[in-house]
């Protein structure tokens, strides 16, 4: 059974709702449910913070040197996540699937989107609460079974 398109789901609806509810966005809707598949994976998590970071330094460095807002904001971060996530990620030797692989390299841009609108710690904040939120709905519905099968770690 492939979790992924499932825990993206929960995490649109667990997004959109702290989003209405608290006014926070959690780095986008499509980031929760793949950091909450990464959960018991540290080392890809610190990866993709990283990326992320490195991201929001970088766009905020070429935003001094350039007019950059609106959609150019974000496809900028979006074109600077998308290397440093992929370059970080292979370097580290951080093992996924190719669909988690492709996800993850846009993810970074996504984060640093946010960072930069709402700031890090808000971002970095609802992110985790929305990550916890989808992992704790994924075992709920799907039950103890998939602890045992290896998809929990």
């Amino acid at each position: 059974m492939d979790l992924l398109p499932i825990a993206i789901g929960f995490g649109l609806i667990v997004s959109l709702v702290l989003a209405e509810t608290l006014g926070v966005a959690a780095a986008g809707m499509v980031v929760p449910g793949y950091v909450a598949l990464a959960l018991d994976r540290p080392k890809s998590l610190l990866v993709l913070v990283a990326a992320a970071l490195i991201s929001y330094g970088l766009m905020r460095l070429a935003s001094a040197f350039m007019v950059v807002f609106g959609r150019r904001r974000t496809a900028l971060a979006l074109l600077i996540g998308y290397p440093v996530g992929a370059l970080l990620s292979r370097w580290l030797l951080v093992e996924s699937t190719p669909a988690e692989a492709t996800i993850g390299y846009i993810l970074p841009g996504l984060i640093a989107i946010w960072m930069d609108r709402q700031g890090l710690l808000s971002t970095l904040s609802a992110l985790t609460i929305c990550s916890v939120l989808v992992r704790l709905l994924l075992l709920l519905v799907f039950g103890q079974e998939l602890v045992h099968k290896g998809y929990f770690g």
